[in-house]
């Protein structure tokens, strides 16, 4: 799963949240909530707001149609939940993600490692992918990127929500970053904090994986070079090039 990668890895996949950003997802999405509900509180009344969004999120995270990004998936479910129109709603969407948004870096902390590994990744003359979960719209990945240092980068491929048509577990959403830079999966490498959503579906469809951070009573589910902390995973990548 972490084999000799001088002569195959060509592309590096790199999860955000717990990967390269220090986020505790579950606190982060509440104070999300909690922040942009107040937003919509004059069109939909909060629990419906809150709901119709996490049955939409949903939406997105089951969505297997090709021709259907993960951004149209959201709008088809989330705005007839409401009754109201994407034209009324989405301007206060991107209005909150303008000025809103950013008040949340207060949960989250950069890696220490992370803009070193981005560095030697790119050094190495591969391609670098942002791998994150596509259920949010690109602006908000792109400010979770500058939380984590890691903003700056001539990356291959961001997933947001607008360019995705499958989402993490599905193993699609790694073939289709495969299709998106044009590589084989034995050439690259998924980095990620999490077995279910990161490393799992990233192996079935034959990619190398580095698990960061993984439990130690896991450890035997996989080979044992193929964990560690992202610091660790630099270390390696550079003795390998």
């Amino acid at each position: 799963m972490f084999h000799d990668m001088s002569n195959t890895i060509r592309a590096v996949l790199f999860d955000l949240d717990d990967t390269l950003l220090e986020n505790n997802v579950d606190r982060f999405l509440k104070a999300y909530f909690d922040l942009l509900t107040p937003s919509m509180a004059h069109l939909v009344p909060p629990e419906k707001f809150i709901s119709a969004l996490i049955y939409a999120t949903q939406a997105m995270i089951k969505n297997n149609d090709a021709a259907v990004t993960n951004q149209q998936a959201f709008i088809n479910v989330f705005f007839p939940r409401v009754g109201r129109t994407a034209q009324e709603m989405m301007p206060l969407f991107d209005d909150f993600y303008a000025t809103q948004f950013g008040k949340l870096r207060s949960l989250t902390r950069p890696n220490p490692s992370a803009r070193a590994v981005i560095q030697t990744a790119f050094d190495s003359g591969c391609d670098v992918v942002i791998a994150t979960n596509p259920v949010f719209p690109e602006t908000a990945i792109r400010q979770r990127m500058e939380w984590a240092g890691v903003s700056n980068f001539p990356y291959r491929l961001i997933t947001s929500f607008e360019v995705m048509h499958a989402a993490k577990p599905n193993p699609r959403y790694y073939r289709e970053i495969l299709e998106h830079i044009c590589r084989g999966p034995e050439q690259c490498i998924m980095v990620g904090d999490d077995w279910r959503n990161d490393i799992e579906p990233a192996m079935k469809v034959g990619l190398q994986v580095f698990w960061v951070n993984p439990a130690t009573d896991s450890m035997n589910a996989i080979d044992p070079s193929a964990g560690g902390t992202l610091a660790e995973f630099n270390d390696r990548f550079i003795r390998l090039h």
